[in-house]
């Protein structure tokens, strides 16, 4: 039966017919269409909008289709208009006439808000919790790897020495931003549409507070025109989707260099990763690969929600249905990719010695030769200077900074002593670099226990 035609005659166009249909989509809000409504019908029962046994009715009929579809015996009819539209004629089926009253004092454009916000509330804290397992992941490696030195990258080439510990804290640290940035969407999401009705409220003597209470928002939409047509919520989580996704493509995109050839500074998993179909030696990062691409789909999601509310005039239009694919996509695929990059680090080995290795052909312990010169009185400029020549000659003589004698060293400056092999030792460099965010040993300790203590 189709509930909203009204003074209208004849049947959709088929293809117009299946252009408005959203069930497909929208059929996963079914338990939350459910609980709204017997929210609903508990308030319209307590104010006196409909007799008590009318509204007990109409729960336990609510109740009865839950149980069914949780049993499976009862399928959602996909040619339904939409969810809404099932529950409600499902309802009238079972109970008969009666049902046709749950629908009183609301319309489905406060409705459909309400069951999208419910889903997004729950499904934004099982990103949470997710999101929480990832960054619990990144902490156990960062422990296991705080004595681990490797070289730190700027426009790509080895600038500097840290630790892995301290680059996976790096990564921890935009993950619990990301924990925050979904803190403040619930706080701005939790506040209840229904009672806006289709824009202008209701003549009813509806209690807006007791549905609120029974559905637990923190709060009120106060005004009925942008309780039924504001979608910043899903633009929000959209966008904060679009943050954490972008920050898992930056991780999946250095493991794919880690784990190639030139580099082999980790292995991935064979769980994670997969061969060639003609090159038996090949050993592929798909999955972080995957992921690093998903971070553009979730963009383009990003995007499309952006762009079909821009030019709404208030208060509802059909556009507004649009809302749904995208921001369910983004949630899936998010989840899924939190899931999966999880795996992947909780499994992945360290070439500890690569790492070194690196370090040490990388030249990243000449900016220590010039400090070491500027605390015997030359000037930063001129320390520079002669740092850079040390570095042309070593690789000109194909050896580490380390493996150049005393002699080149003095030929370059008489500043220069035995104690110069200390100061470039990498593990002193970095055990030096103890300023708060440093990559010390004990710095990244504390960074973890941070963290830590955070995500608690």
């Amino acid at each position: 039966m189709k509930l909203r035609t009204g003074m209208l005659d004849g049947a959709l166009d088929k293809e117009a017919e299946n252009l408005n249909s959203s069930i497909k989509v929208d059929q996963r809000l079914v338990y939350d269409d459910i609980q709204a409504s017997i929210a609903h019908v508990t308030m319209l029962g307590h104010v006196g909008i409909l007799r008590e046994n009318e509204a007990q009715a109409i729960i336990d009929g609510l109740i009865n289709l839950k149980d069914k579809i949780i049993n499976k015996e009862i399928e959602i009819d996909l040619k339904a208009e939409d969810v809404h539209s099932f529950v409600e004629n499902e309802l009238i089926k079972d109970i008969g006439q009666l049902g046709k009253k749950m629908h009183t004092a609301r319309s489905r454009n406060d409705q459909v808000t309400t069951d999208l916000k419910l889903y997004l509330r729950r499904e934004s804290q099982n990103i949470k919790e997710l999101l929480k397992e990832y960054i619990g992941v990144l902490l156990e490696l960062s422990e296991n790897n705080t004595e681990t030195i490797m070289p730190g990258y700027t426009h790509l080439q080895a600038a500097q020495p840290v630790t892995f510990a301290h680059h996976l804290m790096a990564y921890a640290m935009m993950g619990l931003r990301d924990l925050s940035r979904l803190e403040d969407f619930r706080q701005r999401a939790n506040e209840l549409p229904l009672g806006g009705c289709a824009l202008a409220g209701t003549t009813y003597p509806i209690d807006r507070d007791m549905v609120k209470e029974y559905l637990g928002f923190d709060g009120l939409m106060e005004n009925s025109m942008d309780a039924v047509s504001d979608r910043d919520y899903v633009l929000e989580l959209q966008g904060v989707i679009s943050i954490l996704g972008v920050h898992l493509s930056r991780l999946s995109e250095e493991l794919i260099i880690w784990s190639s050839q030139p580099y082999s500074f980790v292995t991935i998993d064979d769980m994670y990763s997969t061969g060639s179909s003609i090159m038996p030696q090949k050993k592929n990062p798909d999955m972080a690969e995957l992921i690093r691409s998903k971070a553009a789909r979730l963009i383009g999601n990003m995007n499309q929600s952006f762009v079909m509310v821009k030019g709404l005039p208030l208060a509802y239009a059909k556009d507004l249905q649009e809302d749904k694919e995208s921001i369910f996509d983004s949630v899936d695929t998010i989840k899924i990719c939190l899931q999966v990059m999880t795996g992947q680090m909780k499994s992945l080995k360290v070439n500890k010695k690569k790492m070194l290795i690196a370090c040490k052909e990388g030249y990243i312990n000449a900016t220590d030769i010039a400090d070491y010169l500027v605390n015997k009185s030359i000037a930063f400029r001129d320390a520079h200077h002669i740092a850079a020549k040390l570095v042309k000659i070593a690789m000109e003589e194909e050896k580490t900074l380390e493996e150049l004698s005393l002699d080149t060293y003095k030929k370059q400056s008489d500043k220069f002593e035995e104690d110069i092999y200390q100061a470039i030792d990498l593990k002193t460099i970095v055990g030096k670099r103890n300023s708060k965010g440093g990559p010390s040993k004990e710095e990244v300790k504390r960074q973890i226990s941070y963290v830590r203590e955070k995500i608690k």
